[in-house]
């Protein structure tokens, strides 16, 4: 069947994780200075007061700020600090209870300790869940690239044989007597110009397989869709699909990681194609569509005649390890989900109306910019 193409507002038929840090987390200095002067200031409340007011314990949110906000090593320095100081506000107070204010320090400073301990815990944690996120991110870039591995092969192999063919014939062209130049000159455009279409091919391939952070620019969504399509080509017609691309012109640009939202396109067009190859007997058919969902957004949706879904799945299909497919590892929408907020925007499913699944997820625009 092959693939329609679509574009226009009105569909008619055509012929195809990083954000800006804080201010005081980019100058640890300032974050320094003003936990010290609010440790300074508990310091003159713990003293002033009697040792009934147990004021030292505000300490530990000055050491939560600073877990967030600067190194283990100084964290545990602040944190000596603050038992410092609640020992030597105790040995200048001199109003209420001896025994009480005995009480309320051993607190204070077991209190410090031990948020301190789990604050410093919790941000290792927190590390180490984002480096697996980042393993399992680029373990989903290479599953899909294995998938694709036939359209890739095929997408490569056709300007490759187109420049060996324009090889032959440029030195055809030169073997004559007198030399055909101009001709010869034209068979050597074409070897640059197919060299040129196997480099991008392969330039896509390593982006999406690379593991490099979120790098967020204004790119043409439209144009990311024709990439990602190219590469499954061969597969879409392999499996004689109907593809149908309904892509408005004029969307403004989108503002992402585009190697990120690339790999979520892939992935959602490959789910789609094992949708439909479980349907047996059922048309085969997918549309993709882009438009503008607001001023502010664009949204991409992809509708597949494929099973569908029973009762109860699409509840949890972006669950981490849960899958329809008997040899799913549950992985590849949760990813998706991920990157998609991760670039600020919203993904969700819904049922198609003929029948089979439809996805969906926006993304901010660039103001401003049109593709």
């Amino acid at each position: 069947m092959g693939i329609v193409y679509n574009s226009g507002a009105t569909g008619q038929m055509v012929s195809m994780t990083i954000r800006r840090k804080p201010q005081f987390r980019q100058n640890p200095a300032l974050v320094v200075t003003v936990l010290a002067g609010t440790m300074m200031l508990i310091f003159v409340a713990d003293t002033v007061t009697d040792y009934a007011v147990a004021a030292a314990v505000f300490y530990t949110a000055v050491i939560l700020a600073a877990t967030r906000m600067l190194p283990a090593r100084t964290v545990v320095v602040l944190a000596c600090a603050c038992v410092a100081l609640t020992l030597l506000s105790f040995a200048l107070t001199r109003s209420g209870t001896y025994e009480v204010g005995l009480v309320n320090t051993g607190i204070s400073i077991v209190a410090i300790g031990v948020t301190t301990y789990l604050s410093l815990k919790l941000v290792a944690a927190e590390a180490a869940a984002h480096e697996s996120r980042e393993r399992l991110l680029r373990m989903a870039r290479v599953t899909s690239l294995g998938e694709l591995t036939a359209s890739i092969a095929h997408e490569v192999n056709q300007p490759l044989a187109a420049v060996v063919t324009s090889a032959g014939a440029c030195k055809r062209w030169l073997a004559q007597d007198p030399p055909g130049v101009d001709n010869a000159r034209r068979a050597v455009d074409r070897i640059v110009e197919q060299a040129n279409r196997a480099s991008a091919v392969i330039g896509r391939v390593r982006g999406l397989a690379s593991g490099k952070p979120s790098q967020r620019s204004a790119f043409d969504f439209n144009e990311l869709v024709h990439e990602i399509v190219a590469l499954a080509r061969n597969q879409i017609d392999g499996n004689d699909v109907a593809l149908r691309l309904y892509l408005r012109e004029g969307l403004p640009t989108v503002v992402a990681d585009k190697v990120q939202i690339g790999q979520v396109v892939g992935n959602l067009l490959l789910n789609a194609m094992e949708a439909i190859a479980a349907a047996a007997g059922a048309t085969k058919e997918i549309e993709i569509t882009s438009e503008m969902e607001s001023a502010e957004k664009i949204r991409f949706s992809i509708a597949d005649s494929g099973v569908g879904f029973r009762q109860g799945e699409m509840e949890h299909l972006f669950d981490a390890f849960w899958s329809t497919k008997k040899d799913g590892i549950g992985l590849g929408l949760t990813i998706s989900r991920s990157i998609i907020e991760a670039n600020h925007g919203h993904i969700w499913v819904e049922p198609n109306e003929g029948g089979g699944a439809m996805f969906l997820f926006s993304l901010p625009a660039a103001e401003g910019k049109s593709a």
